[in-house]
């Protein structure tokens, strides 16, 4: 993981535990989604987590059985309810791949990475 990587609205540079200890706003008309600049720099706090069509990120999780695939998608839940930003699931037995994207915006915004970052401190506890 890097150190830092800027903010799209302050210019400043943020953390993956910046990002954790963020919340999710909602986004006000006309707000623009990332530039590609900022996707990867976002990216590198999120590892595992890649760019698809430069409109979502995505991350795949794989799991010893069902029971922990569904434990992990109903954390991805909890955090989905929280943040009141929610992901696209695929679920299999024994994988899961979250996507995010940001639909007022029309790509991502940060609400996607500061979720992203939750989700992979779902992985570490």
């Amino acid at each position: 993981m890097s150190d830092k990587t800027p903010s799209q609205s302050t210019g400043t540079r943020i953390t993956v535990a910046d990002l954790i200890g963020r919340r999710c706003k909602a986004c006000a008309p006309g707000t623009p989604a990332l530039d590609m600049q900022q996707v990867e720099l976002l990216l590198t706090e999120v590892p595992g987590w890649v760019v698809r069509a430069g409109q979502e990120i995505a991350r795949a999780f794989a799991f010893k059985n069902y029971y922990e695939t569904m434990a992990f998608v109903n954390a991805v839940a909890w955090v989905a309810h929280t943040e009141d930003h929610h992901p696209d699931m695929e679920v299999g037995y024994n994988k899961c791949i979250v996507k995010y994207s940001t639909h007022s915006v029309g790509g991502l915004s940060e609400n996607d990475f500061i979720c992203a970052a939750k989700v992979n401190a779902l992985m570490t506890k």
